[in-house]
């Protein structure tokens, strides 16, 4: 009996958008109005690409972002229940599929010590050049007309289950635990024994609020959170029964 855990990281993990909070680094902590409305839907690696370029051409090193990133708070709650994931990984293997990018995720997981819950991370591949630039990457390529152009959680998710099958590993259950739009597709991925956990007040809950006001609702069952402990005491409930 496995129960497999499925987080977003940006305003899930952590309380920001990691992508946005990079900006203090910028000279007076913003961006010129240029580079900040050149972005398109659907195409925020590239927008990030141009940041980051911006942070570089301004002198901005690798040692100040990672001081920074590693500032960004926690969601409320959210120590106490990796603490609680980690004591328990028999039960719970834990992935993390986000828009965010490698370098970002792995700074923050080390240095809060929380890199060992998570089994493995999904998400944009980033690194610094020989000129010390970060740089980023799409992390796939994928049809989903739902998705944005550089990753589909739904198409992740199936491969990451389907990897699982081959090793002989299937899940009692999956809890998917988001509240952005791009989480909306893997969750309607989910089947009826699965339960999907939206961001109270976030854009996934009204998302999935507006699928059963139009009688199209999601199969799983869904259980919205304002804290990370809302979810402990889910996940508490899940492995007594």
């Amino acid at each position: 009996m496995k129960f497999l855990l499925v987080f977003d990281f940006d305003h899930t993990i952590v309380d920001e958008n990691s992508d946005t909070w990079i900006v203090k680094c910028a000279p007076e902590r913003k961006l010129p109005n240029g580079l900040r409305n050149s972005y398109q839907p659907g195409h925020w690696t590239e927008y990030m690409g141009r940041v980051f370029a911006y942070l570089g051409d301004n002198g901005v090193k690798e040692d100040e972002m990672k001081r920074t990133m590693i500032t960004i708070p926690f969601t409320a709650g959210m120590v106490d229940l990796l603490g609680f994931i980690g004591k328990n990984k028999e039960l719970f293997d834990c992935i993390i599929v986000s828009d965010s990018n490698t370098v970002f995720i792995d700074w923050i997981l080390k240095a809060a010590d929380f890199h060992e819950v998570f089994d493995e991370v999904f998400t944009n591949p980033a690194a610094f050049s020989s000129t010390g630039y970060l740089t980023v990457q799409n992390f796939h390529a994928h049809r989903c007309a739902k998705c944005p152009k550089n990753l589909c959680k739904r198409k992740v998710l199936k491969e990451f289950l389907d990897k699982q099958l081959e090793r002989g590993v299937s899940y009692t259950q999956i809890v998917y635990i988001g509240d952005g739009g791009n989480d909306l597709c893997p969750v309607m991925f989910l089947k009826k024994n699965d339960v999907a956990m939206p961001r109270q007040g976030y854009t996934l809950e009204k998302k999935i609020s507006q699928l059963a006001e139009d009688l199209s609702p999601v199969q799983c069952s869904v259980l919205v959170w304002s804290s990370a402990t809302d979810i402990m005491s889910y996940l508490k409930l899940l492995i007594k029964e």
